[in-house]
């Protein structure tokens, strides 16, 4: 499997997991965009929303500015962890290949139940979709919130993805489905 090169037409690396036990929170997103891993931090692309939504969401303490530094701060403050259902960076989600699921599916699987994160955050119906598709879960609708299956213990959440290539949900949006996620986390 080929993954992304960068301008000198080396292989991209992929952002780490960034995962410990007691996690709150765990988010998932599709997979890591170019900008991402050559920044060295989850939805890096200043034009991605999900800063600006996580800060509006009441789902953290206090406001963190993006960046790698933040990331550490999230995990260890408000033990909200990182991941993406495939590790390999692209363009964009068209870049992938069914093969890309199969092998990934697999993997999330196997870590969510090793570190049961008390939610597994969902960032698309199209992550969650291929998730249950290539994973074996048992899902014959898949909405937006809390899901009727779970992985493990762990519950799972299914917010819109804050990519700017997803401009059917505004700002606003988001930030209702943030506040959505962090009134479920506070209740249970």
């Amino acid at each position: 499997m080929q993954g992304a090169r960068n301008a000198r037409g080396r292989r991209l690396k992929t952002l780490p997991d960034l995962v410990q036990p007691g996690l709150r929170l765990l988010s998932v997103g599709l997979n890591p965009s170019i900008p991402s891993v050559q920044r060295g931090f989850y939805f890096a692309n200043p034009r991605n929303r999900f800063w600006t939504a996580l800060n509006a969401s009441g789902l953290t303490g206090e406001p963190v500015e993006p960046g790698p530094g933040a990331m550490e701060v999230l995990l260890k403050r408000e033990r909200m962890g990182f991941t993406d259902l495939v590790k390999r960076p692209t363009r964009g989600a068209a870049d992938l290949k069914a093969a890309d699921y199969r092998a990934a599916a697999p993997r999330l699987r196997a870590l969510i139940k090793a570190c049961q994160p008390q939610c597994a955050w969902f960032h698309g119906k199209v992550a969650w979709g291929y998730f249950v598709r290539y994973g074996g879960a048992a899902v014959s609708d898949c909405g937006w919130g809390l899901q009727d299956q779970q992985i493990g213990k762990t519950a799972v959440f299914v917010t819109p993805n804050p990519s700017p290539a997803n401009a059917a949900f505004s700002l606003d949006d988001l930030v209702q489905a943030y506040r959505q996620l962090a009134a479920y986390l506070a209740g249970s």
